[in-house]
């Protein structure tokens, strides 16, 4: 029998993708009357308010035609981008992201995973450019080595937002 949640997911990306989206993520936060399911999409080009309101109407539709979807006391409903700095979780997160820089938290170092560069060996946080993804893998190229990290030992990972500044307004006077 398959978890109240992973129903949801199912149900949330047929909306979302009815809608021109994707869906991202879906996580249940907090407890009792306070919890919120939170529903995350995407979509080529960035989601708009829009999109989030049509997802949102439709999955409440569902949601109130089918009360007990979702065990327990009441909940709140929110639908939302991922975020620029949007959390990384799963293989097809990893691949859209690679060429950009990333902070990784693993629950071993590198050290353990073949990471031979002293600098590089106690290291268990980071930010660096995921350079690809192979396999389950995600490929790193330090200064001095180049590292593969499975996506299994990646304990918390999120897109590193980065303000690209345009050097022709930056001009001393």
């Amino acid at each position: 029998m398959e978890s109240w949640l992973v129903k949801i997911e199912k149900i949330a990306h047929e909306i979302a993708a009815s809608h021109g989206c994707e869906l991202y993520d879906v996580e249940v936060v907090g407890i009792g009357k306070g919890r919120i399911l939170r529903v995350f999409i995407d979509k080529d080009g960035g989601i708009g308010i829009e999109d989030c309101s049509n997802v949102s109407k439709g999955l409440n539709e569902f949601l109130d035609a089918n009360e007990s979807t979702v065990p327990g006391d009441e909940y709140q409903l929110e639908v939302s981008s991922p975020g620029l700095d949007r959390h990384l979780k799963t293989l097809q997160h990893f691949k859209k992201v690679v060429g950009q820089k990333i902070y990784v938290q693993l629950g071993q170092n590198l050290g353990s995973l073949g990471a031979q560069d002293k600098s590089l060996i106690s290291m268990k946080k980071f930010e660096e450019v995921l350079i690809a993804v192979e396999d389950e893998s995600l490929i790193f190229n330090f200064k001095a080595e180049t590292v593969k990290v499975p996506v299994l030992k990646v304990e918390k990972a999120k897109l590193v937002f980065e303000m690209k500044q345009n050097l022709k307004n930056t001009k001393k006077k």
